[in-house]
């Protein structure tokens, strides 16, 4: 494995980023106990999905833009053919938890109490967990590095999980608290300790990045736009714009 030279001159970003990781595992391991309301969804949950698609739009598309930069000047293998279509990338992360999400509906209407089955629970969760792993792992290989990008990435995507959980919850019920939230939680602390001691090639991270970007996307909407959430327009404008003028400030 190889220590990264980056991580060796900021022990400081190092540490903060240790403890963002904790913060991050103990959302899912606590916002639980919140309790918001599903339906009529709550107005905090709205106001952080407005947070995580403010970040994907003001932060994370234009950093795709530089991934696209990276994926072109390969030449060789299947990253090559994808080399003018970061995008896709994007949009196969938007389709995959689409896919999941509409598995874990269709398993709850087939079961006798409205919670998914086995089955179901562990591919949701397995897929969550990749995708945990991959946020604690960008807490310390980001395209912008910085205390300060670090920190906006990491309270975007603090709110993202607890939007996450909100809906993760509502498929699995019980199980979820039981065993589904402390496997979420320890994904982000192995993506973070893989990050801290390995690092992976920048095209690597592009594709990851891109599809990250699609995956939040999709699972901020699911939960925002059905009609039945009752899901409150004013508090999701509010957090978006809120966000994006810290962004943009910064």
């Amino acid at each position: 494995m190889v220590i990264t030279t980056a991580l060796r001159s900021a022990p400081n970003t190092l540490a903060l980023s240790a403890l963002i990781a904790i913060g991050l595992a103990l959302t899912h391991l606590f916002c639980g106990k919140l309790r918001f309301a599903p339906i009529p969804r709550s107005g905090w949950l709205s106001a952080a999905s407005g947070v995580s698609v403010a970040y994907v739009f003001v932060h994370i598309l234009p950093e795709l833009n530089l991934h696209q930069a990276v994926l072109e000047k390969v030449e060789a293998g299947v990253i090559s053919y994808l080399e003018h279509h970061v995008y896709l990338i994007a949009l196969l992360g938007l389709t995959v938890f689409y896919g999941l999400e509409q598995m874990a509906n269709l398993s709850r209407q087939r079961g006798e109490e409205d919670v998914t089955s086995p089955a179901v629970f562990w591919l949701h969760i397995g897929s969550f967990s990749i995708y945990n792993a991959l946020i604690g792992y960008l807490l310390l290989h980001r395209e912008q590095p910085g205390v300060t990008n670090l920190l906006l990435f990491s309270c975007a995507m603090a709110l993202h999980f607890a939007v996450n959980d909100s809906g993760l919850r509502e498929h699995h019920k019980h199980i979820y608290d039981r065993i589904g939230r402390w496997i979420l939680a320890a994904a982000i602390i192995v993506g973070w300790v893989l990050g801290s001691a390995t690092e992976i090639g920048k095209t690597t991270i592009a594709v990851l990045f891109a599809f990250l970007a699609g995956g939040i996307v999709l699972n901020v909407l699911k939960e925002e736009l059905p009609e039945e959430r009752e899901s409150r327009f004013w508090a999701f404008a509010l957090g978006a714009g809120i966000y994006t003028a810290l962004l943009l400030a910064l």
